[in-house]
């Protein structure tokens, strides 16, 4: 998926303000000027339109976890340099503290239905043999899914 949508998408579904999304950016240190937040939010065939870097979402989703579970003990995580669909979709799930159950009736809200033993390989390390790719269909659904249930 396409990483500017998947901040709107968030954005949307948990009703941030863009002071609120500037100030998760910062929670894990990224610091985002109004005009960059602007124009990440722009159509993608908008001159101003802006490109957000893995490193960025993965700031902001770091970020979400701080503050939807607080900070952690111990040492400031290292943020990403590459995100795929399956880290995004764990960052997710750990920000919202979901259970396989919750996520497999988020995805049925979303008419997705997975096993628990499926979505189980999305969360499994990538040298794991039962590993799986997160499709962006899964992730899109996913999304889908918690803005039926958030709103």
């Amino acid at each position: 998926m396409i990483n500017n949508d998947i901040l709107r998408r968030l954005s949307t579904i948990f009703e941030l303000t863009d002071e609120k999304v500037r100030t998760i950016f910062a929670l894990s240190e990224c610091e985002i000027s109004e005009e960059q937040l602007a124009n990440y939010f722009k159509e993608k065939d908008d001159a101003a339109y802006q490109e957000i870097l893995d490193v960025e979402l993965a700031s902001f989703l770091n970020g979400l976890i701080i503050d939807k579970r607080g900070p952690s003990d111990g040492p400031v995580r290292q943020t990403e340099e590459q995100l795929t669909n399956n880290m995004i979709f764990n960052k997710i799930k750990i920000a919202l503290s979901l259970k396989a159950e919750e996520v497999i009736s988020i995805l049925e809200l979303a008419e997705l239905r997975l096993g628990k033993y499926e979505l189980s390989a999305f969360f499994r390390s990538v040298n794991n043999k039962h590993y799986r790719d997160c499709s962006d269909d899964v992730l899109s659904t996913f999304l889908k899914g918690l803005k039926i249930k958030f709103q």
